[in-house]
């Protein structure tokens, strides 16, 4: 018994995070840290970023800031030179930031810059970070990448539950996470004979922290669309990602693990 709960340990790893310091993200970090890996944050904001990696060494955690914005392929290039000679045991990419809205009120610069976000970023951060993730392959025998789609790049919203087209789930975030669910499937064909695994996690419903307190009613709603009869909690992604992440799932490549409370199973 104890091999398999060694199996899920990160001790002696090292994590990428991108967009660590937003609500599903800072539980993301958690996890990782928790559970050994040391964590390089991402974010657009060295505040935000820093915040975050003290909160992490409070805890006797391993973390560093990573500064850089995913859609600039500048920034992104540079983190060769922060891990150069390094291993990268974990890349997640999970950095994503957008409004609402409909098919008849979106523009088609938002499904671009949507697209640019998700698929395009996690292009170029895996292409970046390859050689990295290939010696870590070499030196432990394994690497992970987990890219964070969504329930909605698998199905749509029901727009009935919102109070608006700007508020609503917006068709370029689910184009752009139902892209980026087929993406990692041919990725992990490409990089299996590197003993690089790739799968994505599909969230939802995970409403952002707050809208509890503003619109409960708007939970209410969501709640009722459950199988479990409930939203989730951030924390329940620590999981799902920590087995994806560990090599308690070695054999495990090309997957999609949806974490939604049954909202897709209907």
């Amino acid at each position: 018994m104890s091999q398999v709960f060694a199996s899920f340990s990160l001790a002696g790893k090292t994590a990428l995070l991108t967009g660590a310091t937003g609500y599903l993200g800072e539980q993301m970090a958690m996890a990782l840290a928790s559970a050994g890996a040391r964590v390089l944050v991402n974010s657009r904001s060295r505040q935000r970023a820093d915040l975050l990696v003290e909160r992490l060494k409070d805890n006797r955690y391993t973390a560093e800031p990573l500064v850089f914005d995913v859609t600039d392929p500048g920034a992104v290039n540079e983190i060769m030179d922060v891990l150069q000679g390094q291993a990268l045991h974990i890349l997640i990419n999970n950095a994503y930031a957008g409004r609402g809205g409909t098919v008849e009120t979106a523009n088609t610069c938002q499904y671009q810059d949507s697209y640019e976000m998700v698929v395009s970023s996690a292009h170029r951060i895996l292409q970046a970070c390859l050689p990295a993730l290939r010696e870590a392959v070499r030196q432990d025998g394994d690497a992970s990448v987990i890219n964070i789609a969504s329930m909605y790049g698998m199905v749509s919203p029901d727009p009935r539950m919102y109070d608006s087209p700007a508020s609503t789930n917006p068709p370029f975030y689910g184009a752009a996470k139902a892209a980026l669910i087929q993406w990692s499937r041919y990725a992990s064909c490409e990089l299996g004979n590197d003993g690089i695994r790739v799968n994505s996690i599909s969230p939802g419903p995970f409403p952002a922290e707050g809208v509890e307190e503003a619109n409960p009613g708007f939970v209410e709603k969501l709640a009722s669309r459950v199988p479990l009869g409930r939203i989730g909690r951030a924390e329940e992604l620590q999981g799902p990602l920590l087995f994806l992440a560990s090599s308690a799932s070695s054999f495990v490549t090309g997957s999609n693990l949806v974490v939604d409370g049954g909202w897709t199973a209907w």
